[in-house]
């Protein structure tokens, strides 16, 4: 809403079905009930494409039904061909037109809107439901202003309702459905739609059945470090195509990549990235268990794809790079937020500890790197310990938002 009164374009983007075209309608909602003109074109609505054939054309509609100024919602823009050279032309007329612009996340829009839209655009990442969001809609916001107090009192609803999003993700017409065959007609509807229409369709992949194996493969190997190699020797393809499918895979916000964290070239693997889904719902349906009960050797990695989404959140718009550290020792430590300045090196285990005894791998990090805090993320209370010189603090999941920003930023 603050963008609305910027020259810039606001520019809308994200998965497919996570709710871009709702938040366009609650935009425009509020910009109609401070008397101001609107109109909205959506390029998946066949009469709305015609005013689209070119510049003047679409000036023309704009013009007739708002008049001399006022806000333009356009959604789908990625149907549009050239889009980004085709809003670049609008905003260079210096109209007096606000451009408020959504499309899913093809590469079309991911890539030749960047181009064409230096200096022109601002843009709004809108994922699926975040953990808050989850939690204050099932629980009818009734505790919205101290979802702290919340988790640490009710605890077993807690947990049922991180056990639901661990297995669901956050795709708002699933958290909606109450029905679990409804969740998986649905889901079905999502991941067919985004490999038919985002990616097969949209960019012409023709080795459908290896690039769908692929897109299963990352899921079951979601937070374990990716050989290409082994990817290219199991599905047939040069690793020049690997490589290309993954880049597609992130561009259209179905997984995203976490790099390693080195500093001593010789003793720690620096290559081989680790993939996380950026919705787990969806993660789970590319293995066959939604809607099925997670399995003991599964639940881990979830937990820790649900951690990296929020340490996400919480470094947005900051310098903060997220990585994992491993080393030919196979010494590990999940997460490792770096700021140039300090270090946090982060453990997540999806249990309940008892004592602040991080494994071995975190103390080694700590002897080696000297951070000032180290955590470790789990289902129960907090607890605090020193190792060397270095504070270790055993963190509730829930707590994050609560400390990680005081540390970090």
């Amino acid at each position: 809403m603050k963008h609305l009164d910027q020259k810039e374009i606001s520019l809308i983007v994200g998965p497919r079905q996570a709710g871009k075209t709702t938040l366009m309608k609650c935009l425009e909602r509020h910009v109609n009930e401070n008397l101001c003109h609107s109109v909205f074109l959506n390029l998946d609505i066949e009469k709305d494409n015609v005013y689209f054939t070119s510049q003047e054309q679409l000036i023309r509609k704009i013009k007739l039904e708002i008049g001399e100024q006022g806000y333009v919602f356009i959604d789908e823009i990625q149907r549009k061909e050239n889009a980004g050279l085709f809003l670049k032309g609008l905003y260079d007329l210096h109209l007096p037109y606000k451009l408020i612009v959504s499309g899913s996340g093809s590469i079309e829009l991911k890539e030749k809107i960047h181009e064409s839209l230096a200096g022109r655009k601002r843009i709004f990442r809108l994922n699926t439901l975040s953990w808050e969001e989850y939690v204050n809609y099932l629980t009818d916001y009734r505790y919205e202003d101290r979802l702290m107090n919340f988790f640490s009192l009710e605890v077993l609803q807690s947990k049922q309702l991180l056990n639901d999003y661990l297995q669901f993700g956050g795709y708002p017409r699933i958290i909606l459905e109450k029905q679990i065959a409804e969740k998986n007609s649905i889901m079905d509807e999502l991941y067919e739609s985004y490999l038919y229409k985002d990616l097969v369709d949209l960019l012409g992949i023709q080795k459908t059945e290896k690039f769908t194996n692929l897109v299963r493969i990352i899921a079951s190997q979601m937070g374990k470090m990716v050989n290409i190699q082994e990817l290219s020797n199991t599905l047939g393809l040069h690793k020049e195509t690997i490589n290309q499918y993954l880049w597609y895979m992130e561009k259209t916000y179905l997984i995203e990549k976490v790099t390693p964290f080195f500093r001593n070239l010789r003793k720690e693997i620096c290559k081989a990235p680790i993939y996380y889904y950026s919705d787990m719902g969806m993660r789970n349906f590319a293995m066959g268990l939604f809607g099925h009960p997670i399995p003991l050797m599964q639940d881990g990695f979830l937990f820790q794809c649900f951690v990296y989404h929020r340490l996400k959140e919480l470094t947005q718009h900051t310098s903060i790079q997220i990585h994992y550290w491993r080393t030919t020792n196979k010494a590990e430590v999940d997460f490792v937020l770096d700021n140039t300045i300090d270090l946090i090196p982060m453990e997540v285990k999806f249990q309940t500890l008892t004592r602040a005894n991080p494994g071995k791998s975190m103390l080694s990090f700590i002897s080696t790197y000297h951070p000032k805090k180290a955590y470790v993320i789990h289902l129960g209370e907090e607890m605090h310990r020193m190792y060397e010189d270095t504070e270790i603090i055993v963190l509730p999941y829930y707590k994050l938002p609560e400390l990680l920003p005081k540390e970090v930023v």
